[in-house]
């Protein structure tokens, strides 16, 4: 019984804590299946609006890591839209909450993310610094692979602001990496385009020799690559370009015969064939062993192939090397023509590389008035970008020593602070160690007093209760045995007295008659009288009245004696009324008795009582937050042995939950 009354206990507690798991994990499937749904949909409009309901029902979860994973999505999803806008709104959100959370890995990606949308638009000392901040972090995560990738994006950002120092330092440290990792295509892609670099690099600072080594490194990567004729073609090419540079123009074309041999592949990049086209072009011209006409072919093949597609920088490159082709031919027109166009379209895409060549060009083609101003303009432009390199070599330095510096404060905030709150805590605790001990003293004698005070009241009122129960019982006994006294003696008179007036009613005389039936109806009340005194004796005092205030009276006279503080709580839905007196008195006792024992054993400050009804059963729960005891090694009392023999009076269970220092509930079940 008692196992059973547990199970059923623990199966009412089990229930509202399975239901709240279940709801929870049904929220859950609902954002995995909307953020399925966005990665799935066919249009980017569906995706967008599914990323969004999975971030409102992950923001009603109110759990960050749900929906940091939610916003995430949305944001890959404005990343492959290339709305810009959103994108930085919502990936500066996912970093604040990233950071909320401490989410490291996190906060690499978000800052990656952050360095490629301020690379898109051009502002480079913010992409410098967010690629920085995740190298940072996925140094210290020891994630090399996305290490390597930053370091890769910083060395290209260093590149395109002629920062070559820079550049390879950063490509080496990022092929070190690469060269610990597993040799994936993504990895070997990643290798190639890296040798690349750095050999471009070292073109630019005049290593020749070192960049061709470089992109010969590099093509030893792309040899492990499948379909790797597009790394092979821009390898080549550029070796092609540092032999033209080193004048060494058989080599140069060596390179450029055997990639024309696959001119039809080639020709499936229209803006690679006509870069690498013109530059065939103007080393033949250089190496004087081919025909003029053939070599206009090629250039007006090549320039033809660059406008159609419309690439401004393919156009420039064939510009600049037609320029000097027709310049070399003495062909002033068709050569200023060229220089022109390459001109024009550098200074619209701000290449400046472009617009000094196309500067030196102008300057040996006209004549002698309008060269100077382009020369002067020449110098003035070249003078300008060392500055600006110098500038930037120093720029990139000082974004990295911020950051570093912003990343030690942090932490020496946060040491500071940390020390801060332990002295304060020290402080706070010494200061009231010192109070206790100086108050202890005085309360000491105090509080033995108060305890063999409290000890002395305790027996006298443990003494008054007891005379009080004997009181009860006297008066309840009483008051049936008056009820059963009045109906069986009295009763039975005055019926036997009323039978002998009926029988004189049988004389005719008027007079008589009257008074007899005068007396007959004046019985009649009597008899009525005593019956309702004798029903009112026997009925229960629980009857007629407001059962849930009677307790509520019982509990409030006994807590105020008992100086205990207490709740109690009806279910609404009880129908007392419809509960036998009988049921209703048993509970009186049981809670009576229970107080009665919580004074006595339990020394508790607080009881909690309560009713509730669950289908055709009443539950009684009584509970304290006393000391409690062991309910199996105890010995029952007369306290206990009265509610036991209470509760079986009912056709109820009982169940005692208690352990030392825990309190004590009291669990009784009833059917109505």
């Amino acid at each position: 019984m008692y196992q059973k009354i547990s199970f059923i206990v623990l199966l009412f507690l089990y229930l509202p804590l399975n239901a709240q798991n279940e709801a929870f994990n049904r929220q859950l499937d609902s954002i995995y299946y909307y953020r399925d749904l966005a990665k799935k949909a066919l249009e980017a409009g569906e995706r967008i609006h599914f990323a969004k309901y999975a971030i409102e029902l992950s923001e009603a979860t109110q759990q960050d890591t749900t929906i940091l994973k939610s916003k995430r999505l949305l944001a890959t999803l404005y990343i492959r839209e290339r709305d810009f806008s959103s994108t930085f709104q919502i990936n500066h959100e996912n970093l604040k909450l990233a950071k909320k959370l401490k989410d490291s890995l996190a906060i690499g990606k978000i800052s990656n993310v952050l360095g490629w949308y301020h690379e898109e638009k051009l502002q480079v000392d913010s992409s410098y610094y967010y690629y920085y901040s995740s190298y940072k972090v996925f140094k210290a995560l020891n994630e090399e692979e996305r290490e390597a990738e930053s370091l890769y994006s910083m060395a290209n950002i260093q590149f395109n602001q002629r920062d070559y120092i820079g550049c390879e330092e950063n490509a080496i440290a990022s092929i070190k990496l690469y060269q610990n990792l597993p040799k994936t295509e993504r990895t070997l892609d990643y290798l190639w385009a890296l040798y690349n670099l750095i050999g471009i690099a070292s073109d630019e600072l005049g290593l020749y020799d070192k960049a061709i080594e470089y992109h010969y490194t590099a093509l030893t990567y792309s040899d492990q690559i499948k379909d790797n004729f597009i790394y092979t073609l821009y390898s080549n090419s550029n070796i092609a370009l540092i032999y033209k540079e080193l004048k060494q123009y058989d080599k140069a074309l060596d390179i450029y015969k055997h990639l024309f041999k696959n001119s039809e592949i080639l020709l499936e990049e229209p803006k690679n064939y006509s870069l690498i086209l013109g530059d065939y072009a103007f080393i033949k011209h250089v190496s004087k062993h081919y025909k003029k006409d053939e070599i206009a072919k090629m250039f007006a093949e090549a320039y033809r192939i660059s406008d159609s597609i419309n690439d401004p920088y393919s156009i420039m490159s064939v510009s600049l090397n037609a320029s000097r082709f027709y310049k070399d031919l003495e062909k002033k027109d068709s050569a200023l023509f060229y220089a022109n166009r390459a001109y024009n379209l550098s200074k619209e895409t701000n290449t400046n590389d472009v617009i000094l060549q196309s500067l030196m060009l102008k300057s040996n083609i006209e004549d002698a008035a309008n060269a100077k101003t382009y020369l002067t303009e020449y110098v003035n432009l070249s003078d300008s970008l060392q500055n600006k390199e110098r500038a930037i070599r120093n720029k990139f330095a000082r974004i990295e020593f911020e950051t570093d510096q912003i990343v030690e404060r942090s932490k020496q905030i946060a040491k500071e602070r940390l020390w801060l709150l332990i002295l304060s805590i020290g402080l706070i605790f010494t200061l009231l160690l010192l109070y206790i001990i100086v108050n202890q003293r005085t309360k000491n004698k105090e509080l033995k007093f108060n305890q063999q005070q409290q000890e002395t009241n305790e027996e006298i009122y443990n003494l008054m209760l007891s005379q009080q129960d004997k009181i009860d019982e006297a008066r309840v006994a009483e008051k049936k045995r008056i009820s059963q006294e009045m109906h069986d003696g009295i009763l039975g008179r005055l019926f036997g007295i009323r039978l002998s007036l009926d029988s004189l009613n049988m004389s005719s005389k008027p007079e008589a008659i009257e008074t007899r039936e005068k007396y007959l109806n004046d019985l009649k009340e009597i008899e009525e009288d005593i019956r309702k005194v004798s029903h009112e004796l026997n009925t229960d005092f629980v009857s007629g009245s407001n059962y849930i205030s009677i307790i509520k009276a019982l509990v409030e006279k006994q807590t105020k004696a008992y100086k205990l503080k207490y709740d109690l709580k009806n279910d609404d839905n009880i129908d007392w009324d419809d509960i036998s007196n009988k049921t209703k008195i048993h509970y009186y006792r049981i809670i009576q008795e229970s107080l009665q024992n919580i004074y006595k054993h339990a020394h508790a400050a607080e009881v909690q009582i309560s009713f509730n009804q669950k289908k055709n059963v009443i539950c009684l729960s009584i509970s304290d937050n006393g000391t409690g005891f062991d309910v199996h090694k105890a010995r029952k009392g007369i306290g206990l042995k009265n509610i036991y023999s209470r509760v079986k009076e009912i056709n109820g269970e009982l169940d005692i939950k208690s352990t030392h220092d825990s309190g004590t509930e009291l669990i009784i079940k009833a059917p109505i």
